[in-house]
């Protein structure tokens, strides 16, 4: 039972949820000086919530690139979050952070007239082989064998995306009520939320949270995986549901896929997330897939009290 002074409402408008509005820290932070719920330190189930990419760019109606979906989504999970503020030990966020010059961005591509990619479009390794699209940068060898790369590999074709996730910019920074609940429940827990930053490399694409689509370094965030691993569950949730949140999914279970103690651990709180358009059928295949290899779990945020 919630036996906290502070209403949900006080720290969440849900009217200001991906209006483009600032968050109020310092008020979450007088709020929550006020409860009295023993810190997080303290807890004999230890509980992560994994929040993927709750960013502006994301946002439906303000991010450049929006998923529709994504207003409900972060309502429900901060009445989640609040709901068992005081079971929820830590949450683990990952950004998004990229810069204009990648490879999944119009400006790292010409065609034979010079002119950049549209949003969305695909490019394979025959289009470059071919001459149908250029690397601006003069990177090509480079992009040719992560072409050939993700190809052989089966792996997500390359997608222009519309600009995103600017490093420094505000599409980058955390949805402002996700983000006053975040330092709302790491006031009253007296717990530091943990920050990952991914997608930094201009060469690769990086959906998930511990590794790239390829990379020839075959980087591994071995400090997620080994956080993970020191949770008795792990909550996920975020955007999007078709692609980074699945992503994220994916390689934590293929990383302990020998260990069902730990992947039994994972529950996906699927109204807390919502796919790119187009990929809402795939996405539910996907999950259900996930639920029968590994024994995670599929559950409403309403269903799940800690």
């Amino acid at each position: 039972m919630n036996s906290m002074k502070t209403s949900f409402d006080q720290i969440v408008d849900v009217q200001d949820i991906a209006s483009g509005k600032s968050d109020k820290i310092p008020a979450m932070l007088a709020l929550a000086r006020e409860e009295k719920v023993e810190p997080a330190a303290l807890d004999a189930k230890r509980t992560l919530l994994l929040a993927i990419d709750v960013q502006n760019d994301f946002m439906e109606s303000i991010g450049s690139l929006a998923v529709k979906g994504s207003k409900g989504d972060v309502q429900r999970l901060t009445q989640w979050m609040y709901r068992n503020l005081g079971s929820l030990t830590q949450v683990m966020c990952s950004l998004d952070c990229h810069s204009m010059m990648q490879i999944f961005h119009a400006d790292w591509w010409v065609d034979a007239a010079g002119n950049h990619p549209e949003p969305f479009t695909i490019i394979r390794y025959a289009d470059v082989r071919d001459g149908l699209w250029h690397v601006a940068n003069g990177h090509t060898a480079l992009a040719l064998d992560y072409l050939q790369q993700l190809e052989s590999a089966g792996k997500k074709q390359l997608c222009i995306w519309p600009y995103h996730c600017l490093e420094g910019t505000w599409g980058a920074q955390l949805e402002s009520q996700f983000t006053n609940m975040l330092y709302f429940h790491s006031a009253v827990r007296k717990v530091k939320p943990i920050l990952v930053y991914k997608g930094q490399d201009p060469y690769t694409e990086m959906y998930g949270i511990i590794k790239a689509e390829y990379d020839d370094n075959k980087f591994v965030n071995h400090a997620v995986l080994e956080a993970i691993r020191a949770y008795d569950a792990i909550y996920i949730a975020g955007e999007a549901s078709s692609h980074c949140v699945l992503a994220s999914a994916l390689q934590i279970l293929e990383y302990f896929e020998h260990d069902r103690s730990i992947t039994s651990r994972i529950t996906l709180l699927i109204d807390c997330m919502s796919p790119i358009a187009g990929f809402e059928e795939q996405t539910i295949l996907q999950f259900d897939g996930l639920k029968e290899k590994y024994g995670i779990q599929l559950k409403l945020s309403t269903e799940v009290n800690l």
